[in-house]
């Protein structure tokens, strides 16, 4: 396992151990003249060799380990002995100490200058391991967090001012500024946010501290500094760019503005908001790069989404698509616009906010300001000749009947509710107001969701449900198949900055409406509508839907219980184990 000190001809060994032929080597090494790449990726690229197998070669010829980064226990101190600069350079990342010798993970470990760079930098002997480049980029970015600095340019920028000489003026924004702390400052946490895959920003000034914190998967990781002051010059710096009133402290603002973070080109929504020791900011941010998701990956089981594609392809009918803030709702109908947007189709969308901006969509934001309603602009859109609208949301009596009508007068008609499932979300629309005969006429379809968190498939580990936890489960589907159910549940690794969870998917319940349901709400019967929805074919709670990802190792028994106190279900549901799991 010691240093491989001497040039290499890796192309010749392949040919020589038949991994590669001749041809191949020449065809590889005219198209790296032009690529400028090493030999090994060139072949990769190619399909001339996989990407395992050439490591494996590599890792046999040269007598040393091949190390799958997804699992291994990092030492972030150890791994931080070595610049985050060198490390991107080099494409290596330091694996463990022994007596002295360090093992470094690399993924061209025939490179010698690289070797002795690395060498020199890190004063210590070292011994390669060989791992795969994709694995050790995206190790790179979850080990070199940009907390460290942060609290640097936070202290820097403290350091600037001084509580009686605050200059407004030395905060605007400059040609030449790009070296200001405060710059330096928010272009680290936004760096910082887009590494851990954040939604949002929260800055939230306290009496002695300022919290940072970051919303990943839902849940909000916290960063505390004790530079209290330099809260102002974030705000107003984000205030310039957002293109706020800097001299309003006094009242709620919101803006936007977009930037790129690490080839990504990010749309930031802001919000401030005055509280006792300053204002508050917070971020969503937007990453515009690849568009809106499909469809086909927001987590839909493939027989659902089959039926509700053949739902969105109808002429006409309203859908809804309901859940709390932050469940996706928004994801789901863009998924839909993508796929109906097309020449022959004219689609308007009355939004607050315009998230993604779509090609030839018509969107509109509302703005209560000037009177500029979801009512009113929805009015204005029916004599624009649309196919389909997207309504964001209905609030109130006189959008649910115009947008009703709309679906009844041959026009697709997509929206939101804030309900807790599927099964209420008709009924809510009575409740608002809107005539029953409409409801029942128009209404077609109603998918209840919710976001629930992936296992990180680095850490995961079995998971055996205590006793309480197998009662609730067999009351559910029964003894027998909950005690054979093969859970996991969260552990927590480097990938998943400890938490279990890397990422999240979609849990969904699609609710048809039949002529037993219709019938139902046009006589505004609750009960009876309930009834006939739970009994109706292919219906699938919410509770059911996560369970479904439990059983199949997606998420763990805890996110169901989370999703089961949500919408504070009872557990009696028509609907058998094998249907779901």
């Amino acid at each position: 396992m010691g240093a491989f000190k001497q040039k290499i001809r890796i192309g010749d060994l392949l040919v020589k151990n038949q991994v590669i032929d001749e041809h191949q080597l020449h065809s590889a090494l005219e198209k790296q003249k032009s690529t400028g790449l090493r030999l090994g990726r060139t072949l990769i690229s190619l399909g001339y060799v996989g990407e395992d197998q050439f490591l494996e070669f590599l890792s046999s010829q040269l007598q040393i380990p091949f190390v799958d980064l997804r699992r291994y226990k990092f030492d972030i101190t150890l791994v931080q002995r070595l610049s985050e600069t060198l490390a991107r350079r080099y494409r290596a990342i330091v694996l463990s100490d022994n007596k002295g010798d360090l093992l470094v993970g690399m993924a061209d470990p025939t490179d010698i200058y690289a070797f002795d760079a690395l060498e020199r930098a890190l004063q210590q002997p070292i011994h390669q391991a060989v791992v795969r480049e994709s694995e050790l980029l995206s190790t790179l970015d979850l080990v070199y967090r940009r907390t460290e600095d942060i609290a640097s340019f936070a202290e820097e920028l403290d350091d600037e001012l001084v509580e009686s000489q605050f200059d407004l003026a030395s905060l605007t924004p400059a040609a030449d500024d790009s070296d200001a702390p405060v710059v330096k400052l928010l272009q680290s946490i936004f760096q910082d946010a887009v590494q851990v895959r954040a939604s949002d920003i929260h800055i939230e000034p306290d009496e002695s501290v300022l919290r940072i914190r970051q919303r990943v998967d839902g849940v909000l990781q916290e960063q505390v500094m004790k530079e209290r002051r330099i809260a102002p010059a974030l705000v107003l710096r984000l205030k310039l760019l957002s293109g706020l009133d800097i001299s309003e402290r006094r009242m709620p603002q919101d803006g936007r503005f977009s930037l790129k973070v690490k080839d990504r080109k990010l749309d930031i929504r802001l919000s401030t908001m005055p509280i006792e020791h300053g204002e508050s900011v917070v971020m969503r941010l937007l990453d515009q790069t690849d568009g809106a998701a499909k469809l086909e990956n927001v987590g839909m089981p493939e027989e659902m989404l089959h039926r509700f594609r053949r739902l969105i392809h109808m002429p006409h009918g309203l859908i809804l698509v309901t859940g709390p803030t932050g469940s996706g709702k928004t994801t789901t109908l863009y998924g839909a616009l993508q796929e109906l947007n097309e020449v022959g189709k004219k689609i308007i969308t009355v939004e607050d906010p315009v998230e993604y901006r779509l090609q030839r969509v018509n969107q509109v934001q509302v703005n209560p300001k000037i009177n500029l309603t979801f009512a009113k602009v929805l009015r204005a859109a029916l004599r624009q000749d649309p196919d389909i609208l997207l309504v964001g949301e209905i609030r109130d009596t006189e959008t649910a009947e115009i947008a009703l009508r709309a679906a009844m007068t041959g026009h697709l008609v997509l929206s939101t509710l804030h309900t807790n499932d599927a099964v209420s979300s008709a009924m809510r629309l009575v409740d608002m107001g809107a005539e029953s005969f409409l409801a029942a006429t128009a209404l077609r379809a109603v998918v209840a969701q919710r976001l629930v968190r992936r296992l990180c498939d680095n850490c995961y580990i079995d998971y055996t449900p205590t006793a309480q936890e197998l009662g609730w489960l067999s009351g559910l589907i029964g003894h027998e198949k909950a005690s054979t159910m093969n859970l996991k549940r969260q552990s927590g690794c480097h990938r998943c900055n400890n938490t279990g969870y890397r990422g999240r998917i979609g849990i969904f319940e699609l609710l048809i409406l039949d002529d037993k349901m219709s019938d139902a709400l046009r006589r505004g019967s609750s009960s009876d509508f309930v009834r006939a929805a739970k009994s109706s074919k292919g219906y699938v709670p919410l509770v059911m839907s996560a369970l479904s990802d439990a059983a199949s190792g997606i998420t763990s028994l805890d996110e169901v219980f989370r999703v089961a106190e949500q919408i504070d279900e009872s557990g009696d549901f028509d609907v058998t184990a094998e249907e779901v799991i």
